[in-house]
Parts: structure tokens; sequence; C-alpha cells
């Protein structure tokens, strides 16, 4: 993990990942809070899935990211599209709560996004790497290296 925004986003994917874990144990304990889980065995086991993505993230798989994306957006996706008609049919009968939760559920769907795009400009630069320590020489013309007749007559032999 060389870039910055690595860094950032594995970050908030820590930051969130512990909003939920407190989340999770806020409803078990019942205690009031300004969020609520929609489901919370699913959720549970949603956070031991995303512990697993964070580790494949971190070392720059793909599949962590895109696993990390199909269950958030499996998981959140059908309460952002329940949110989202909600308010566009009567924006009167949405409380403060439903868009608190609106907006969490989104965060939970482009937070995997941008992982995912993070991870796809990275293979690109994985494919094509710079070295600037040695590029200098090696992708110049001024400096390529000519053979001489000497260069092919040296047989050594290493035991």
């Amino acid at each position: 993990m060389k870039n910055f925004s690595t860094w950032l986003l594995v970050c908030f994917m820590v930051m969130y990942w512990v909003f939920r874990i407190i989340v999770a144990i806020m409803a078990q304990l019942h205690q009031e809070f300004f969020i609520a889980p929609f489901d919370l065995t699913i959720e549970i086991i949603l956070l031991f899935v995303v512990l697993l993505c964070l580790v494949l993230v971190v070392k720059r798989k793909m599949a962590g990211a895109l696993i990390y994306l199909l269950a958030y957006g499996m998981y959140f996706g059908s309460d952002v599209v329940t949110k989202m008609t909600a308010i566009f049919e009567d924006a009167s009968q949405v409380g403060i709560n439903d868009y608190t939760t609106l907006i969490i559920s989104l965060i939970g769907i482009i937070l995997p996004i941008a992982v995912l795009l993070d991870l796809l400009a990275d293979k690109n630069r994985k494919a094509h790497p710079k070295d600037k320590k040695t590029d200098w020489f090696y992708k110049n013309e001024q400096y390529d290296r000519k053979l001489d007749e000497r260069a092919d007559k040296n047989n050594y032999r290493t035991m």
C-alpha cells in the first residue's frame, strides 16, 4: 500500500467497520442509538466478512474489494432503494431517522465502490511500474548498453 488514497480508504473502512460494531452492540444491549441494524444476525455475519475483506484489500487483492462491494451492496442496497422511493413519493412523511439511515446506507454503498475503483486504478500501475531510481538509466536511449565482441566470450561456471 504505497498510495495515500489507499491508506485513506482503508482508514475509512476501519472507521465504518467500528461504527457498525457499535451499532450491533447497542442493538444487542437494547440501548437507544440513532441508528439500528436492519437484521442483527446478518449484521454480525457481515462484520466478520468485512474483516476478511479488509485484510484482502490491504494485500491489494481484487477479490476483497469485490466481496466487500457485493456484501455491502446487498445489505444496504435495499434500504437505499426503499428510503429513496419513500422520499420521492412523499417527503413530508419521512422523518429525520429515515434520513439518517439513508445517509449511513449511502456511505455503506459509496465506500466499497471507492475501494474497488482504487484497486482498479492501481492495477494499471502494477502492470507498468515506474521506478525513478533506475528508469533514468534503462529507459533512456542515450545510456543503452552496447555489447562488444568480448561480452559473449566469458563463460563462467557457478558452483
